[in-house]
């Protein structure tokens, strides 16, 4: 009997040390949740005798290693999370202080290790904000919580038409060519609606009732920040509201946002600088685009390398590379790319009839002078200069490289004219080098090419237009009309001219590449380099704001969206990538297909003396064309580019300060390169009609 109690009294104690065991265990797994635990008595005590204080000290939980002394002045409300903090924080001017958290009221965070955080006026509320952020003198950070925020994407912008109808839903990883197909395919309203699903159910994805201020974050000196997401590395000083956004950095190209910048439904992305006082509002800024200098935008978007400064933008579509200089310029409801715009340009899009309802396009490439008005609905050709007030609904987009001026009243096209123009060479060798984007994931692909089959296909059209307007105006007219502008005589003439040398040059620019470091035994060979790869490329081409894309690809693309095939936005992403990386291959079975119809004959018949033909033509019109640009680069240092040099001597002063200054003709780089591309060219077409001569067997 007396076994059998001591039995049972040993059960009972190894089973009441066994409940209590778990709960110990319970207690301590608990303690340790998502990697922190709660705070000690002692931790407590000391918070609270540096002026810290709690709702409820058991809702403020710790990383290991968590030292409170590091904490000072600050109130904490809601679930909160502390990381550790060691390291000493570095600021301008060589300062540096302990990370840590003082003078601040916090809500609903968890903020990571070594954060600096201090002298928030207001409070921090429904964040995370994660390893080595700096947060230092703001008023006000939050995301409200209920209902959950969306950080500025699936924010609709009214594009192009200020009335609305082309309406992009911005997101984070939006690219000019997605938005080019949501603005300007509403012909296709199955595709538009597919499109505007895959955002929606990305914007979906992205909403939530905390925000994020990514790690090596800095703001500094700001006012009230409020539902906006912040990527790693961004830089945010001295703004004065931001809302409903998203700061898309990243380490390798951080964002910045500066003084007085006010900026409400946005996004932002890597690389990319907003300041000076700008104010944005509904707006999607690209990869590597800077506003500055008191710029404002409105329901506009700006892709890759954009710049807007001091100017107005409202209802634009900037593309790749539209940049703005001046305070007295407005941009607004139309397509842009590749275009600088001078002083006080200006558009109008209001008739007073049914709103603000018209629209216009300046294809890529174009500039506008000083004071340039244009009246919409207008379409401007690829690569035209505007000089003047143009108060006529024209359309010269089938007139590349034009100049478009006003003359008494009148809209006067000088075609061609601007293939021979420095300024429009300068420009596309400038691009490429001041692309700024540094991120590894490139948003828009661009094309950077003068001379493409989308360029080229208008020449083509330009020369038969031009030659059917002399046709059916006669010889004797003085001046054409056509999309109401007026052509002189003389200056169709010279525009056929110079696009026909334009089209040597793009198809033997073409028929170089292909036949460049190849040898051939026999004319099968040589049939056999020259065939296209693809099917895809003959026919019209577009420009998908920056990509250039045979109307094929880019018609099976939209047809995938509607059949489902193409159903979410990485796929969408790639079906660009796949044009991009396939432009090669399309332009030349473009320009071989050119290349038949100009021969009169196929591929498949092609001779040595065809070749040595095409070659001829090919170094005729380059060499021409070089020249061209050569006598126009002269006029850079005639007499009267010297005007207002040596102010205070004769003749000679002005010279020789004009040299210091500008330098010489003779020395300068770009008639030094044009002189190299010259020789080397012309060495190129002789090597070839060399190869060609030796092929046929003399």
């Amino acid at each position: 009997m007396l076994i059998y109690v001591i039995m049972v009294c040993n059960i009972c104690f190894m089973t009441s040390h066994l409940e209590t065991g778990k709960k110990e265990a319970a207690l301590e797994y608990d303690s340790y949740q998502d990697g922190f635990r709660s705070l000690s008595a002692e931790q407590i005590a000391q918070l609270t005798h540096q002026g810290c204080s709690s709702e409820d000290w058991s809702k403020v939980r710790v990383a290991d290693g968590f030292d409170a002394g590091r904490v000072k002045s600050t109130h904490f409300c809601g679930q909160v999370k502390l990381g550790v903090f060691e390291k000493q924080v570095s600021f301008f001017g060589g300062v540096k202080k302990p990370a840590g958290i003082s003078n601040a009221t916090i809500h609903n965070c968890t903020i990571g290790n070594n954060v600096y955080l201090s002298q928030v006026r207001n409070y921090i509320a429904n964040y995370i904000i994660e390893d080595d952020v700096v947060i230092d003198n703001i008023d006000l950070l939050a995301v409200e919580g209920d209902p959950p925020t969306t950080f500025g994407n699936g924010t609709e912008v009214a594009v192009v038409n200020e009335a609305g109808g082309r309406e992009i839903p911005i997101y984070d990883h939006l690219s000019a060519h997605t938005a080019y197909i949501t603005a300007f395919y509403r012909h296709r309203p199955e595709v538009i609606e597919k499109l505007q699903k895959m955002i929606a159910d990305y914007t979906a994805s992205v909403t939530s009732s905390m925000g994020v201020v990514g790690e090596g974050s800095r703001l500094i000196n700001c006012r009230i920040i409020k539902n906006v997401k912040i990527g790693p590395a961004s830089v945010i000083e001295g703004v004065s509201r931001l809302e409903n956004g998203s700061v898309n950095s990243c380490p390798e190209d951080p964002v910045y946002i500066g003084p007085g910048v006010f900026a409400e439904d946005f996004i932002v992305c890597s690389g990319s600088k907003i300041t000076d006082g700008t104010i944005i509002y509904k707006c999607f800024v690209g990869q590597g685009t800077v506003l500055a200098k008191q710029y404002s935008a409105e329901n506009s978007v700006f892709f890759a390398n954009c710049g807007g400064f001091h100017g107005e933008a409202c209802s634009i579509f900037a593309g790749p590379y539209t940049v703005t200089h001046h305070k007295s310029t407005l941009l607004i409801s139309g397509l842009f790319s590749f275009l600088n715009a001078g002083s006080g340009t200006n558009q109008s899009n209001h008739m007073y009839k049914l709103g603000p309802t018209h629209q216009g396009v300046i294809e890529r490439g174009s500039k506008t002078a000083s004071d340039s008005y244009i009246l919409w609905p207008a379409k401007v050709g690829a690569f035209t200069i505007v000089m003047g007030r143009h108060y006529k609904n024209s359309d010269t987009s089938d007139l590349p490289f034009s100049y478009l001026i006003e003359h008494e009243d009148e809209s006067i096209l000088v075609p061609g004219v601007n293939l021979r123009n420095v300024g429009t060479v300068r420009d596309a060798r400038k691009w490429p080098r001041r692309d700024k984007r540094k991120d590894p994931r490139k948003l828009d692909y661009i094309n950077f090419k003068l001379l493409s089959p989308y360029t080229i296909q208008k020449m083509l059209t330009g020369c038969q237009l031009l030659a059917n307007l002399k046709a059916t105006s006669g010889e004797n007219t003085d001046y054409f009309t056509y999309n109401s502008v007026k052509i002189k005589s003389s200056a169709l003439n010279r525009g056929i001219k110079l696009y026909q040398m334009g089209i040597d040059k793009f198809l033997g620019n073409c028929l170089m590449k292909r036949l460049e470091n190849k040898q051939f035994r026999s004319v099968d060979e040589l049939r056999e380099v020259l065939k296209p790869k693809t099917k895809t490329g003959p026919g019209k081409w577009v420009d998908l704001a920056g990509l250039f894309a045979p109307e094929e690809a880019v018609q099976k693309m939209l047809c995938d969206i509607e059949s489902g095939i193409i159903s979410t936005l990485e796929q969408l992403t790639d079906a660009f990538k796949s044009m991009y990386d396939n432009y090669p291959t399309y332009e030349w079975a473009w320009a071989a297909n050119v290349l038949q119809r100009r021969l009169g004959k196929m591929l498949e018949m092609i001779t040595p003396n065809d070749i040595i033909e095409l070659a001829t033509k090919w170094k005729t019109a380059v060499v021409e064309l070089d020249r061209m640009l050569y006598a126009d680069t002269k006029k850079e240092f005639a007499a009267t580019a010297q005007i207002g040099y040596g102010l205070d001597g004769g003749k000679e002063t002005k010279q020789a300060d004009f040299k210091q200054v500008r330098g010489t003709f003779e020395e300068n780089s770009f008639v030094l390169e044009i002189e190299k591309h010259i020789t080397r060219k012309t060495a190129l077409g002789d090597e070839l009609i060399s190869r060609m001569k030796k092929l046929r067997g003399g």
